[in-house]
């Protein structure tokens, strides 16, 4: 069994070199075959990943944050949705905001435990979402929640450094409410499974997957594994009176009830039109339009059960 990590030193930031030392004192103690490289950007991951793939390594283990996650997801795929390799996925947990982990049942509190799991390779298979930006121009790949609007705003601000302070919950919080009060909604245009609408002062659209997304929301949802289906959240018609409400209803966990402000819909294949930034994954990635369905192939990911 040959393993191949991919580590971000920037993550969590900038403490990861300690946790490294760590990983390779484990790992060595173990005996377990491994290669590593540390990445210098984010771009790296990928490239990395990409790597690793076509060098038929067993298991390629993100280490990092959700960023890092999102970039190793991104290497095992084509532009067509399908696995460019049989590699397993696992993770090391690193980074400051752990949806993915939480997601997937893959431990993100202790280094130790996270390569107990990771050895133990008790794998499953999740499906992976692809996005395809104007005229097919640019694919990726995503494993939570795509975010169309404010979210994008907030990741760009939250990841800017008020996290480092007030901590992954506050600071997300915190960056939330003063974007709510300051974002001009959009108008999008949305074909969902043939279904066309066009819907006017929107915050945001979240299209996911997981119940856990951006720092702290609960999307409490009907989607099954392999259904191929996505959740559609919408936030529309938010004024300050009622942001209380709407902050406790996405942050809560319960059932999501649909009015004029908040929606929760299904899909399988979602086209959107506007003018807004697309976040996923925990970073700004691109603006409409843009595809999003789920890949042909899914991902083998290491996890607790």
């Amino acid at each position: 069994m040959k393993y191949y990590l991919i580590l971000n030193p920037g993550s969590c930031g900038g403490k990861n070199r300690k946790i490294f030392k760590r990983i390779f004192s484990l790992l060595n103690l173990a005996k377990v075959d491994y290669a590593y490289e540390i990445t210098q950007g984010m771009d790296d991951a990928l490239r990395l990943s990409l790597k690793a793939n076509k060098l038929d390594y067993d298991v390629i283990v993100a280490v990092g944050g959700d960023g890092t996650i999102n970039r190793v997801v991104n290497g095992f795929y084509d532009t067509q949705g399908k696995r460019i390799s049989k590699a397993k996925m696992g993770v090391i947990y690193t980074g400051t905001s752990p949806d993915f982990c939480k997601s997937y049942n893959i431990p993100y509190k202790n280094v130790d435990e996270a390569i107990r799991v990771l050895l133990e390779n008790n794998s499953r298979p999740i499906q992976i979402a692809k996005i395809t930006f104007a005229d097919d121009s640019h694919v990726c790949y995503f494993s939570c929640c795509t975010n169309i609007g404010l979210g994008a705003t907030l990741a760009r601000y939250a990841n800017s450094g008020i996290r480092k302070i007030a901590g992954d919950f506050l600071g997300t919080l915190v960056s939330l409410i003063r974007i709510l009060i300051l974002y001009h909604p959009k108008e999008l245009l949305i074909r969902c499974d043939g279904f066309e609408q066009r819907l006017d002062r929107v915050f945001n659209l979240s299209i996911g997957k997981t119940f856990y997304i951006a720092s702290g929301i609960k999307v409490k949802n009907d989607l099954k594994e392999g259904d191929g289906r996505f959740y559609l959240l919408t936030v529309k018609h938010l004024d300050t009176k009622h942001l209380p409400y709407c902050l406790k209803t996405i942050y809560s966990g319960r059932e999501i009830p649909s009015n004029e402000m908040i929606s929760l819909g299904y899909g399988k294949i979602i086209e959107i039109h506007g003018d807004s930034e697309v976040e996923f994954d925990g970073d700004p990635q691109g603006y409409l339009p843009c595809r999003i369905e789920m890949a042909e192939e899914s991902l083998e990911i290491i996890t607790k059960w």
